[in-house]
């Protein structure tokens, strides 16, 4: 009779386990159907991360073989962590990381506050016309390319004929060539940084002040509590999710210290202060056509990005915030 009714129970619990998986299929199916639109819109963006940034991801067999272009990934020779080896015992690896570190650094500590005190300035602004005027102007330096903001830059500070020339070597009472001298190139790729995307890096932090509630202002307010106590102890607060999931978006990016500025302002005198991991792979992989030994740097930069993301998220998780997954 045991034996009977486990069997009974079994036989039945398999059967709600089917009605359940159908009832899901039914239910997945009817939302499809409801929100179809929705789907369709998402292809385009699908697609676009499946071509430009999953696709490419193939493409990092190369970095443990010795790729020839000739016979493809599948007939190229294997040799490991090869590449790898040989990056970690070259002296410039020092250097590239030094110089990368340094940028990276300069990135997080000047430019990556500004624009929430920026953000925070702008809400300040009562007259909704000024301020609109106000955003266009600092947003506008975002849309103008890499290679006008070098072309200004030297221009301003030119050894014969820049408009900062005189003004910076007055400043530090001697002659001054910002664009050739080494101490000078992390301020002024900094610099270029801030200038060009300062503005643009507001936006999300703006749209994260609309969500504050009015109430709580009011509520201080009566309390007695100035315009600098407000922003201390209400709107930091409220918009504090947001700034660490934009840091911890920002560590994905910490060795990205931005190819195509970084190679503009290159020349034989900074090179050494100012060449970083994204140059030097154009350079190695390019140039000089060493493609196993560029992907493997690339490689190495991703992962330590990559890291950087992972232990950023249980920071945040650990005190207490929300991650990004």
């Amino acid at each position: 009779m045991d034996v009977s009714r486990v069997e009974e129970k079994r036989i039945r619990g398999s059967g709600s386990a089917k009605t359940t998986r159908k009832a899901g299929k039914a239910k997945a199916l009817e939302r499809l159907k409801r929100d179809k639109l929705l789907y369709i819109m998402l292809i385009p963006g699908f697609l676009y991360f499946l071509i430009f940034k999953y696709g490419p991801m193939l493409g990092l067999i190369t970095a443990f073989q010795d790729y020839n272009p000739i016979s493809g990934w599948f007939g190229s020779e294997f040799v490991g962590f090869k590449h790898f080896n040989r990056f970690f015992a070259d002296p410039k690896f020092f250097q590239l990381f030094r110089n990368t570190l340094i940028l990276a650094f300069c990135n997080i500590i000047f430019y990556f506050p500004l624009p929430i005190i920026l953000a925070l300035l702008i809400n300040e602004v009562k007259n909704g016309k000024y301020k609109n005027v106000i955003q266009s102007v600092l947003y506008l330096p975002h849309f103008v390319s890499w290679v006008v903001v070098a072309g200004i830059c030297m221009t301003m500070f030119s050894a014969e004929s820049g408009a900062l020339t005189g003004a910076v070597s007055r400043l530090f009472g001697r002659e001054v060539r910002v664009l050739s001298e080494p101490a000078f190139f992390p301020a002024l790729i900094t610099g270029q940084i801030i200038w060009k995307e300062c503005g643009w890096g507001t936006i999300i932090f703006l749209a994260a002040l609309t969500g504050v509630d009015t109430q709580l202002y009011e509520a201080a307010r009566v309390d007695g509590a100035n315009r600098w106590r407000q922003t201390w102890h209400i709107t930091l607060p409220a918009i504090k999710p947001t700034i660490i999931t934009m840091l911890i978006l920002r560590m994905g990016s910490f060795l990205n210290t931005g190819f195509e500025q970084i190679f503009l302002m290159l020349n034989s005198m900074n090179r050494e202060v100012g060449e970083v991991f994204d140059t030097y792979v154009y350079q190695t992989a390019m140039t000089n056509g060493r493609i196993s030994y560029g992907s493997a740097v690339g490689m190495f930069k991703s992962v330590i990005c990559l890291l950087l993301v992972m232990f950023s998220n249980k920071i945040a998780e650990k005190a207490g915030e929300e991650g990004i997954y």
